[in-house]
């Protein structure tokens, strides 16, 4: 049987099998190791990640040489985690990883966490003891349903063969449907060994679970009315957009109401920078304009966003003369941080399809307000406030200008990839991003080393869906990157030629930032020592570790830059290296800074755009006098540019 979650029951597992339990003899007769092999295959599952352990051994002995899907064998299961989050971003499709039980399982839970936090669908199964040791505190026995349940979007405990090729069904569909999510699927020794009879498709048993994608009631046309009002609109457009596939929507909805867009991280590229109606990420490392519109904004249309603080700022001051629509597929987002004026619970394709033809609507009848005094505020904050950098003083390269030469020798296809810290505001504001679905970094949970399994995923996804055609960057910091850089031996035995850029500081770099800016310049425990300044004929520098050196032991190419000169060349070789991955150690400046920023806890009028300059502190700029008359589309295109 599938045991309740924690909160539904606080007995976990009975002391006797039930007797009125129905014998199940139809099918084909296998072992319940077997039927979890073969219910992955049925649902069409193609790449799997993991690593084997003594609990789970039952079911990587399954794993017979015509398994039909492809087994990744990581180096650490967290690595794990992050890849099947990276493959599932990139394809759209359900991440999938199989570890022991104990450690094995307690290593999952930070991906575990950080994919739901970003919405994204994963299938993590786990090993456990059999069930007659379950609450003995048995050898590498650790209730990972019980660890997990807060972290995910639901956890199954499976003491039953015939149990599981239903609940791999439900969890699947759990993980993908609604707002997605990962979902822990706990498989005892006991069910593993045990006999069953495999039948499929399964009947799956969910009551009450119904994920509502079309919206209901008079809500869209109030939602099309209030724009309709609006002068100042600004579309707010986060992960759940993306998630939702809704590049096309936001768009269309973009061009029919003349406002403009702002992304949150996971956000980035569901509309092309190169569109004048995109103004870039907001919030606190966000440009100017982005987070000047939503300030000064009386229209917020929140689309699959969830208001998080790095957004917001001090949450009272956020958007302060704003009305909210808010749509989002989960509920419980809605109203939880800004009380919406329109909520809106649907799925953002669905909902943007249903809504565009009513604003079209109200549009023929009321006409389009005149937005030019809008634009021609906006257009003012992004000519004099663009993204800038300061020169290094040390002679090192500076980060952000590695950046953007990784940006403009790129494939226009590439999917970027990033770590947490300095390197991955640096890469938000300065690649330029074309397509949706070609951005994975980890938000919400900020998880530093997730940079390289995740960009092993996107590698293999894109080997997957597009026939390698998207090739894969991967920018990281030399902090981020040590915590799995052991993920080097699975891309190169797994042919993933992924492009790695180290951003090489030798400091933990936004940390060191906040001390800096925050503490004084106490630099308490950053110094990395993995990137000191170029020898000298009197001087050796010891790198610990030499990131060259490394990369070749694992049978990387390893290249160093210091200088322009050699970092363009750098860059040149890992494009054109497509038969292993490529690491460049790029060694920059260790007091560049990530410009702009919203000190945390401040409102976003503090915003810094530099040292000294505050451009909304005492700015009144949004418009005093609009024009209230009809505009039509080519009039509100005119005013964008």
């Amino acid at each position: 049987m599938v045991l309740p979650t924690p909160l539904q029951a606080f007995s976990g597992v009975p002391r006797t099998r039930e007797t009125s339990e129905t014998t199940i003899t139809d099918g084909e007769k296998m072992t319940g190791a077997q039927a979890l092999v073969r219910s992955l295959q049925d649902l069409g599952v193609e790449d799997v990640f993991g690593i084997p352990g003594g609990q789970i051994l039952p079911t990587y002995d399954a794993i017979q040489d015509d398994v039909k899907f492809r087994f990744i064998l990581t180096r650490h299961e967290q690595a794990a985690g992050h890849a099947a989050e990276g493959y599932a971003i990139s394809t759209g499709r359900v991440g999938v990883c199989i570890v022991t039980s104990g450690p094995g399982a307690t290593n999952m839970v930070t991906p575990i966490a950080d994919a739901m936090m970003d919405s994204v669908p994963l299938v993590v199964i786990t090993g456990q003891v059999g069930v007659g040791a379950i609450g003995t505190d048995a050898f590498q026995e650790a209730d990972i349903v019980g660890i997990t349940y807060p972290v995910a979007k639901h956890s199954f405990l499976v003491t039953r063969a015939q149990d599981v090729p239903r609940v791999l069904s439900e969890a699947y569909y759990i993980a993908q449907s609604g707002r997605p999510g990962p979902v822990v699927v706990d498989l005892t020794k006991t069910a593993q060994v045990e006999d069953m009879f495999y039948s499929w498709p399964q009947r799956m048993i969910l009551p009450g679970y119904n994920p509502t994608t079309k919206a209901h009631g008079h809500v869209l046309s109030d939602a099309a009315h209030m724009f309709a009002q609006s002068y100042r609109p600004v579309l707010y457009v986060g992960g759940g957009a993306m998630r939702s596939h809704a590049s096309k929507q936001v768009k269309q909805l973009a061009d029919v109401t003349g406002a403009p867009i702002v992304t949150t991280l996971q956000s980035r590229g569901i509309v092309p920078d190169s569109d004048p109606s995109t103004l870039g990420m907001l919030g606190m490392h966000g440009t100017v304009a982005a987070t000047a519109a939503v300030q000064r904004s009386d229209l917020l249309v929140a689309i699959g966003a969830r208001f998080d603080d790095r957004v917001t700022g001090k949450l009272d001051d956020f958007a302060p003369s704003a009305r909210v629509i808010h749509i989002d597929i989960d509920p419980a987002e809605i109203g939880k941080n800004r009380q919406a004026d329109v909520p809106i619970v649907g799925d953002v394709s669905e909902v943007l399809d249903d809504l565009i033809p009513e604003i079209e609507r109200v549009q023929a009848i009321q006409g389009k307000p005149r937005l030019k005094a809008w634009w021609q505020v906006i257009n003012d904050w992004r000519k004099d406030y663009p993204v800038e950098y300061e020169e290094p003083s040390d002679g090192s390269l500076a980060p952000q200008w590695v950046v953007q030469r990784l940006s403009a020798k790129a494939d226009p296809s590439t999917i970027w990839v990033a770590g947490v810290g300095q390197h991955q505001m640096w890469a938000s504001q300065l690649v330029d991003f074309e397509n949706p679905q070609s951005w994975i970094s980890s938000g919400g949970l900020g998880t530093m080393g997730y940079g390289l399994p995740a960009a092993i995923g996107a590698s293999i996804g894109s080997a997957r869906e597009f026939d390698g055609d998207k090739p894969v960057w991967l920018i990281d910091g030399d902090g981020s990157f040590q915590m799995t850089s052991e993920e080097l031996a699975t891309a190169f035995l797994d042919h993933t030629p992924i492009k790695i850029a180290i951003l090489n500081n030798s400091v933990y770099g936004m940390v060191r930032q906040w001390q800096t800016l925050f503490y004084g310049k106490h630099y308490s425990a950053t110094n990395l020592k993995d990137g000191e300044q170029k020898a000298t004929p009197d001087k050796d520098i010891v790198d610990v570790p030499d990131f060259v050196k490394l990369a070749e032991a694992y049978g990387c190419l390893g290249i160093r830059a210091f200088t322009k000169e050699e970092a363009e060349a750098a860059i040149d070789v890992a494009n054109a290296t497509n038969d292993r991955p490529v690491l460049i150690d790029f060694r920059v400046w260790k007091d560049a800074m990530v410009w702009p920023m919203v000190p945390a806890g401040t409102s976003n009028d503090s915003v810094i755009y530099k040292p000294g300059v505050e451009p909304l502190r005492d700015a009144t700029t949004a418009p005093s006098r609009v024009d209230t008359a009809g505009a039509d589309a080519a009039d509100v295109n005119d005013e964008k540019n």
